[in-house]
């Protein structure tokens, strides 16, 4: 690595921050010198873990003469503002997904960023996985014809693991649409070329005492003739993770029974506020906080089943590649399983932030995904189709460090 590490400053250091940890501690194309959050104790973690200084607001974070870009992990609904307060004072920008949660805070952060001529990327969705990248890259290489159809399916326990009230509430954010959707939607547009024009969509929401979408399905068609079908469930019954080799979301081999273990740990929670502190507590710099053990990079993270039939063959994502099957039978296609999680992050950050690359990314693509996922809100709500109008396409061909 010849150019210096890219100096981060993270604006929130909640379960975000701690699902990328593994990665800002493994990775040495980032040095984390800054951060700030409301709480005391994940600044002192911070302080003591990566040799960083815990600003005391986030303006003093983002005016910080020694942090080029902010990673931004705070609550869907506040991104736009912290975009902007970035952008002010020229860092480029890593949100995470969602964008946010309606078009106009998207287009803010979008006008924010061009004003200031400085970078925005929006990630981690899985739509990074190196399976995913390598599927589009076996498209693009012109073999198996057009994509025709895209089939996506998870099956999680996302409802009922410790949630803050505004998490379960869908004006705020909150429920599987914002959070879980971001990222098939973000897979499925990558794969079918990304100009959605038509959604239409059933959506679930069935425990009481989580008012907000717990599962959706969706079709989706695409300006190019393909169409593809998405569906999620959260409430922790079944778990897709059985048909990807075993292998958890991030990689990791998964324990058969953690979708029980999830119910059975909240129904012993008495109430929302001990809810929203056990889920304080088991982030970064928390009580119960686990440090991350070191892994065998042996899978790649995914989210969950993924197939995509072409004209001439079809491609299966798996954790640790890609299945081809066509005319000539069967193979199999290794992805490139980097040794850090998620370094497929790391990868277009440095690309843009010190290559100059344009992102594939990027703002106008992330408020894309986001369209379609309020889509299919308003189509659940409405049974109607919805017509997405700021679609863009995906940036062809992708090359192997895309």
């Amino acid at each position: 690595m010849s150019a210096a590490p890219i100096r981060l400053g993270v604006l929130g250091l909640g379960r975000a921050f701690t699902l990328m940890l593994p990665t800002f501690l493994n990775d040495r194309r980032v040095q984390l010198v800054a951060a700030f959050d409301p709480r005391a104790s994940a600044c002192a973690q911070f302080e003591q873990t990566f040799g960083g200084i815990a600003r005391g607001s986030p303006e003093a974070l983002c005016a910080d003469p020694q942090v080029e870009w902010i990673y931004i992990a705070t609550p869907h609904q506040m991104h736009a503002e912290h975009v902007a307060l970035a952008a002010r004072h020229g860092k480029g920008v890593l949100v995470e997904k969602p964008m946010a949660i309606t078009l106009d805070d998207c287009t803010r952060m979008i006008e924010a960023c061009e004003r200031a001529n400085v970078p925005l990327i929006i990630g981690h969705s899985h739509s990074f996985n190196a399976p995913v990248l390598l599927a589009r890259r076996l498209i693009d290489a012109g073999d198996f014809g057009q994509v025709r159809l895209v089939h996506a399916m998870q099956y999680t326990d996302f409802l009922y693991r410790p949630r803050r009230p505004e998490e379960l509430d869908t004006a705020r954010g909150g429920g599987v649409v914002f959070s879980q959707a971001a990222h098939q939607i973000d897979i499925v547009r990558l794969l079918a070329g990304g100009l959605t024009t038509h959604v239409r969509a059933s959506t679930g929401a069935w425990d009481p005492s989580r008012p907000t979408e717990g599962a959706f399905s969706a079709l989706l068609n695409f300006a190019n003739g393909a169409f593809a079908s998405v569906t999620y469930n959260g409430y922790g019954f079944y778990d897709t993770d059985v048909l990807m080799d075993g292998m958890g979301e991030l990689g990791l081999p998964k324990d058969p029974g953690a979708h029980h273990h999830t119910r059975a740990r909240l129904a012993a929670v008495a109430d929302e506020a001990q809810e929203a502190a056990m889920k304080a507590e088991r982030n970064f710099g928390g009580s119960l906080f686990v440090p991350p053990a070191p892994r065998v990079p042996d899978a790649a993270q995914h989210f969950g089943p993924v197939l995509v039939s072409c004209e001439r063959g079809d491609l299966r994502l798996t954790p640790r590649g890609v299945e081809v099957i066509d005319a000539q039978g069967r193979r199999f296609v290794d992805a490139d399983i980097a040794p850090v999680p998620r370094a497929e992050v790391i990868d277009e950050l440095w690309s843009v932030a010190r290559e100059g690359a344009q992102p594939l990314h990027g703002g106008a693509w992330s408020r894309a995904t986001l369209e379609v996922c309020l889509a299919i809100l308003a189509s659940g709500r409405q049974a109607v189709d919805i017509m997405p109008t700021l679609q863009v396409a995906v940036r062809p061909p992708l090359t192997s460090d895309a």
